[in-house]
């Protein structure tokens, strides 16, 4: 006899054993209390309530909750209904149940590139946002949508990006995804099925996304890069490359912007051969003392897919990501996203486009540009006075600095950092197979910290720089 009540009180399964209707009822409850399915505090349903929902006579209920009470499992109060008495818990002593945890060495701050400060996301106008978007929106956005992505956000999206990143786009030319991994992956897919083979790399960027692309099939040859980013003039000795990876606005983890002449020998590439540029704008919004770079998409929107991310402005953690498209490549990018891979829901697609076409958007990307530049400020002054020899580069935009290091010092400043409890990242541990081994740096996260962490793991950083 398995059932669950749904009447007032708590929504739980119970599975009374075969020993009598009572004491197999009694026994059930007492599994729930020991096992923590019931805990100290929920009120049962009522005994008329819970003899419907189990088929069951009222009495056979109300004599076993009279012998749990007076066994002290429940307790009865006039007014306040059957209640799961409170209970002393008991000590666990299997070491298994609770694994010790490894101690910590130092305070934990984590100076690793890649993650905003998660601590200013706005709560308060996001929260706005989605209440605005979720009472005006139709019953059919809870249903399962179009592959595309919700019309809203892409109309919003088009107007946004081509005032803030120059880029040619329409609703039509806008496929939403997960962020970019996951487009970069649905691209993988649809590159394999139109028999490209080879999609180049930059020298130094995410192994993740080199990872994506394998996994769809795909070999990734190195591009070379300097101090004016990838040698894209290299792209045509590359015969078997049908598309390249870029981060032209802000290389990552290098931090150079791409040069113009290597702007256009990437587009006059793509033009010659057929290829398509992808482009990871992945935090473009974020310029300091330099004029912003626009999108390479603007160049030639036929041969680039522009791929951006709220993962850097906003959070993560709201896996929302957008592909602006060639046409030709839309319908395939769609079918490729496919029925059962819509991972973005539509109630953050609609709270996203009331977000943008408010304005807070834009203020929100204002705030958190002032905060990274003082960052970066700060984090250039502390270095100037506590470690005067570490050169420190690509800073005009981002999230993230390179600080240069003394050949072979890279691993141990890691290791010594760990051991202080800060967890940094050098640049080596970006680099593409092929790609020569020319400086020792670190990669450093400046956005992640807290407000209230960031000055801590600055003079963490400090005390373990050469």
């Amino acid at each position: 006899m398995t059932d669950s009540w749904a009447t007032f009180g708590a929504d739980l399964h119970l599975e009374p054993v075969g020993q009598g209707l009572r004491s197999g009822l009694m026994e059930a409850l007492r599994e729930a209390v020991r096992t923590g399915r019931l805990t100290p505090g929920t009120r049962l349903p009522s005994s008329r309530a819970l003899a419907d929902d189990l088929g069951v006579a009222r009495n056979t209920v109300a004599d076993a909750y009279a012998e749990l009470v007076a066994e002290g499992w429940l307790t009865a109060r006039q007014g306040s209904g059957t209640r799961v008495a409170q209970r002393s818990a008991p000590r666990r002593t299997d070491p298994a149940a609770a694994p010790a945890r490894p101690a910590r060495t130092g305070a934990g701050y984590d100076l690793k590139p890649g993650t905003p400060d998660l601590s200013g996301f706005p709560r308060t106008a996001w929260l706005k946002a989605a209440r605005k978007a979720l009472t005006a929106a139709p019953d059919e956005v809870f249903g399962y949508g179009d592959p595309q992505g919700r019309a809203e956000l892409r109309t919003v999206l088009a107007e946004y990006l081509a005032r803030a990143r120059g880029v040619y786009a329409d609703p039509e030319r806008i496929v939403i995804c997960a962020g970019f991994a996951h487009g970069l992956a649905l691209l993988g897919r649809v590159l394999r099925g139109r028999r490209v083979r080879e999609v180049a790399v930059e020298a130094y960027g995410l192994d993740l996304h080199a990872n994506l692309l394998t996994d769809a099939g795909l070999r990734i040859p190195c591009l070379p890069l300097d101090e004016h980013g990838s040698r894209t003039g290299d792209l045509a000795g590359l015969r078997g490359a049908g598309a390249v990876l870029l981060t032209p606005a802000h290389q990552f983890p290098t931090g150079v912007p791409l040069h113009p002449d290597r702007r256009a020998a990437a587009v006059d590439w793509a033009r010659s051969t057929g290829g398509l540029i992808l482009e990871d704008d992945y935090d473009g919004e974020f310029r300091y003392d330099r004029q912003p770079v626009g999108a390479l998409q603007g160049l030639d929107p036929e041969r680039v897919v522009y791929l951006g991310t709220a993962s850097k402005s906003l959070a993560p953690g709201l896996r929302l990501g957008w592909m602006v498209l060639p046409r030709h490549l839309v319908g395939e990018v769609a079918a490729a996203k496919g029925m059962a891979d819509r991972v973005s829901g539509s109630p953050d697609q609609l709270t996203l486009a009331e977000f943008i076409a408010s304005g807070a958007y834009d203020r929100h990307v204002r705030s958190m540009r002032l905060r990274y530049r003082r960052r970066r400020d700060q984090l250039v002054a502390a270095l100037a006075d506590r470690a005067p020899g570490i050169e420190v580069s690509g800073i005009a935009a981002g999230l993230h600095a390179v600080l240069e290091l003394p050949a072979g010092a890279e691993r141990s400043v890691i290791q010594a950092a760990a051991f202080q409890g800060l967890a940094l990242e050098g640049l080596s541990r970006y680099r593409h197979p092929d790609a020569p081994a020319t400086r020792d740096a670190l990669v450093i996260g400046y956005g992640s910290p807290s407000e209230s962490a960031w000055a801590g793991a600055l003079d963490a950083l400090c005390r373990v720089l050469p």
